[in-house]
């Protein structure tokens, strides 16, 4: 049995899957949080948060690394943690800083923190020559301005330092841009108490369709588990709908996806780590959109799981254990697997959803997870507002997408409408 330290996570679907991967793996772990009320928050209708079941919880101030790591260092002689973990992106770096503080297995820090900064990961793939969109950091207004004339509408702007698509805009003229600019610089801190970089990262906009390369890197060597393609919409946002894997698409652009996808990996320096790596499939060939140094979201390791028995989140852990992960395929009976967002069109409360108790029924249902009623809701701009997906899965081949798209249209929310609202603050 072994001991892990879980730094933080999300409240959304990987904080429960690793902690069920740590018990399922025989293991325990100690958790260390600045708000414990976050996740008490996080609890659902089906018992208290699994993150609550740690063997220890902790309360540090997780954000001052200067506090937290000698702290750390004084559980460690007294707990004896074996590895040290996170599912939230906005720790990732401080994982890999506490792991080689402690002497434990995982990522170089500076690879990380590369991987976790947009802008950093493209300096360091252009270096490298992987290919990716034309970009520009930009300080103000002023010198966006000068650079989208440069790279040319439509473009994208994005924060350099937030998740799950949190105020990336396309914008097609300078109006739309200084739009974009004056909601970041309104948004200085993020959902963790973190000081955001003032700072707008514009990229080429990039066209075609959208994958991700779900890999896990131990030792040197990087194996690719999967593709798994994906649904975009909510313009000018870019919003998840949906994914499903394996990705149906044909068997030379999922090759040079993966191979683009190793190459980025291999740039950044990332190893002992599963990565999520993001790719357009452009008219020009393939190109990264961003490298996640940690277990791909929005259940598309479930997805995995359902369709090859390996899992990603058991891979997570034995990692950060420095331990060889077991990324046997198995015969699931499931060809294909997909999953599909419910998303509100809508700013007020949300009063019902109808037409559950249906799609619930029909065959190839995996999961069907639905928001409540009484939920305030605002017309998404991000990943963070969904109202629930549903998760489908075809035993005859490449079917999944096509069942939950129609499932998820069958499900009509209701609403109490309000007044607009200002950006959530809080991601899943």
């Amino acid at each position: 049995m072994a001991h892990l330290l879980v730094v933080e996570s999300w409240v959304g679907s990987m904080s429960r899957l690793l902690p069920r991967a740590i018990g399922e793996g025989g293991h325990q772990f100690t958790f260390v949080t600045r708000d414990l009320h976050h996740y008490l928050r996080g609890s659902g209708s089906d018992g208290p948060h699994p993150l609550l079941a740690a063997r220890n919880i902790i309360t540090a101030d997780t954000n001052d690394m200067e506090e937290l790591l000698p702290r750390l260092e004084r559980l460690h002689d007294v707990l004896a943690f074996d590895g040290v973990v996170s599912s939230c992106d906005y720790y990732l770096p401080a994982v890999a800083r506490i792991a080689e503080r402690l002497g434990l297995p995982g990522p170089a820090a500076e690879a990380v923190e590369a991987a976790c900064r947009k802008d950093l990961t493209r300096r360091v793939l252009a270096e490298a020559g992987v290919p990716g969109p034309r970009f520009a950091l930009c300080a103000d207004p002023a010198q966006a301005a000068a650079a989208a004339r440069d790279i040319g509408y439509p473009l994208v702007a994005k924060p350099v330092d937030l998740c799950a698509g949190m105020l990336v805009r396309e914008v097609r003229d300078e109006r739309e841009l200084d739009a974009a600019c004056r909601a970041l610089a309104e948004f200085p801190v993020n959902a963790r108490g973190q000081d955001r970089m003032p700072v707008v990262l514009l990229e080429e906009l990039l066209t075609g369709p959208e994958v991700s390369v779900e890999t896990v890197s131990f030792s040197g060597v990087t194996a690719v588990v999967g593709v798994t393609d994906k649904s975009i919409g909510g313009a000018p946002a870019f919003i998840e709908t949906g994914h499903m894997f394996p990705a149906g698409i044909a068997p030379e652009p999922e090759r040079q996806a993966v191979d683009t996808a190793v190459a980025a990996i291999k740039a950044l320096g990332l190893d002992h780590v599963v990565c999520h790596t993001e790719i357009k499939l452009t008219p020009e060939g393939p190109k990264v959109v961003e490298v996640n140094p940690r277990p791909a979201g929005n259940r598309i390791t479930e997805l995995v799981r359902h369709v090859t028995g390996i899992d990603l989140a058991a891979a997570c852990v034995d990692v950060a254990l420095g331990r060889t992960p077991d990324l046997t395929p198995r015969a699931t009976g499931v060809h294909s697997a997909a999953i599909a967002f419910l998303l509100p069109d809508t700013t007020g409360t949300l009063t019902g959803i109808e037409g559950a108790d249906e799609v619930r029924a029909q065959p190839g249902v995996l999961e069907l997870t639905l928001a409540e009623a009484g939920r305030a809701v605002r017309a998404a701009t991000s990943n963070n507002e969904y109202l629930g997906h549903i998760m489908t899965a075809d035993t005859r081949g490449g079917g999944a997408r096509e069942a939950a798209e129609r499932l998820i249209g069958q499900l009509q929310p209701t609403f109490e409408r309000q007044g607009a609202q200002p950006p959530s603050a809080v991601p899943a």
